[in-house]
């Protein structure tokens, strides 16, 4: 790509860019979908063990985060900015998550901790400077909406053969250890490949490299208000969906069916939200990010309300629910990282630096915060309800699953939404400061 990144992305860069998304997502689901109740039954850990030691693992991230952000803005190589760290993360991230995926019978809470370590510091260091590259892509507010719809498409798709194949191997008779073997060996795959596409193809657009001091670093960043606003209101709607996302399979299997079951609900979710995203991405053309997303979690919130009243064995009404949910999650994964991309040009009009990785290493702490919120607060709540995904459970029990599935969550969004309704940058504010980057004052 040459010229002004303003300009719209030729597609052959953004399809090397966004395909890093399929092979990442593909190993994402089983990560938090299948692997803590393979922990916790299968391996015999129990649930809050395991619910406790994912929460301190993600708890390093307060760490790791922001000294990846930090890192990749400030260390200028010959390759670039984002490239080094990349490529250092790779590694790391199969690694991690090789011997989490592969784990042997016997192993205690030692082991899922350490490798949940090295896995989540390779993770940060592969997407946190991939995002922050995202922003510098383009500095149009609609284009980046495109950059990142085009990059939650891909992740989608990787969900879906998250969810697929594990299914698809699950219901010949394969074990869930199996399972998520073969899901290690396609990302061993793809993963590789899908980097080096991305080094080869995509250039790092030039950014402003002021230096800026600490002191005044740190007075820009508490002084943004739309990023205050923006980062709590997608901490708050990251544990309204990572409730149901890490209760998913504990819910199907108490209420539903069995994890065949689930593979078909998971299907139809994806799926959705494969078909939902462009309704979301022209939808912020029109009203605004902001308003599309607000919208997007209020027809969720009224599709969630009606979860609790769900009975055992009610499939269909639960199918429903996934696939209108499944329509709004297109909304979730592309329009706030897109708005994160307007935030940061704030600070690069008054900071005079780009300083993308240290803004999305704390979107990076609040998504892993809310994930770890979630399984850490949820699976202890319902251990002590009593609740037994694979025997008979009493009805207090699968209330309070169902309350924390899909109750707690509308509550949590309806906050999220009261912060994000009235966003203090529209386009117009946007489009002023970057003519303040480009003839600064």
């Amino acid at each position: 790509m040459t010229g002004d990144p303003a300009h719209r992305v030729p597609a052959r860069v953004l399809g090397a860019f966004s395909a890093i998304g399929l092979p990442m997502a593909a190993l994402a689901i089983p990560l938090l979908i299948y692997l803590p109740p393979y922990f916790s039954d299968e391996l015999g850990l129990g649930l809050s063990v395991v619910g406790t030691v994912l929460l301190v693992a993600r708890l390093f991230d307060v760490v790791s985060d922001p000294a990846v952000g930090l890192l990749s803005d400030r260390v200028r190589t010959r390759w670039g900015r984002r490239r080094p760290w990349m490529i250092i993360g790779l590694p790391l991230t199969l690694l991690g998550t090789g011997f989490l995926f592969l784990a042997p019978v016997g192993v205690g809470w030692g082991y899922l901790l350490a490798w949940s370590l090295v896995a989540t510091l390779g993770w940060t260091a592969l997407s946190l400077p991939h995002n922050a590259w995202a922003a510098e892509l383009s500095t149009d507010y609609h284009e980046r909406v495109r950059i990142y719809g085009a990059g939650q498409a891909c992740a989608i798709v990787g969900t879906v053969l998250g969810v697929l194949v594990p299914g698809v191997m699950q219901a010949a008779g394969a074990d869930r250890g199996t399972a998520l073997a073969v899901m290690f060996g396609f990302a061993l795959l793809t993963l590789p490949a899908s980097i080096y596409w991305l080094l080869r193809e995509v250039p790092e657009p030039a950014q402003p490299d002021g230096d800026v001091p600490w002191g005044k670093g740190l007075r820009l960043l508490v002084d943004n208000r739309p990023f205050r606003r923006l980062l709590a209101a997608y901490l708050l709607n990251g544990i309204a969906n990572g409730l149901p996302a890490s209760l998913f399979l504990l819910f199907v299997q108490a209420l539903i069916g069995d994890e065949q079951t689930a593979g078909v609900l998971l299907l139809a979710y994806f799926g959705a939200g494969f078909a939902g995203l462009p309704l979301w991405i022209g939808l912020a053309r029109r009203v605004g990010k902001h308003r599309a997303w607000c919208m997007a979690m209020l027809f969720t919130c009224a599709i969630f309300m009606a979860v609790p009243f769900i009975q055992p064995g009610q499939f269909w009404f639960f199918l429903a629910v996934c696939l209108l949910t499944g329509l709004t999650v297109g909304a979730d994964l592309a329009l706030p990282s897109a708005m994160q991309a307007d935030v940061i040009d704030l600070d690069t009009a008054q900071s005079g630096n780009s300083r993308a990785g240290l803004f999305f290493a704390l979107w990076g702490m609040a998504t892993k915060a809310a994930l770890a919120l979630s399984v850490g607060l949820a699976y202890p709540i319902l251990d002590w309800a009593g609740l037994d995904a694979r025997g008979d459970n009493t009805p207090f029990a699968l209330m309070t699953l169902a309350l924390l599935y899909g109750g707690v969550p509308v509550l949590i969004k309806l906050a999220a939404i009261a912060l994000m309704w009235r966003f203090p940058l529209a386009e117009s504010d946007q489009r002023a400061a970057r003519r303040q980057i480009v003839q600064p004052a």
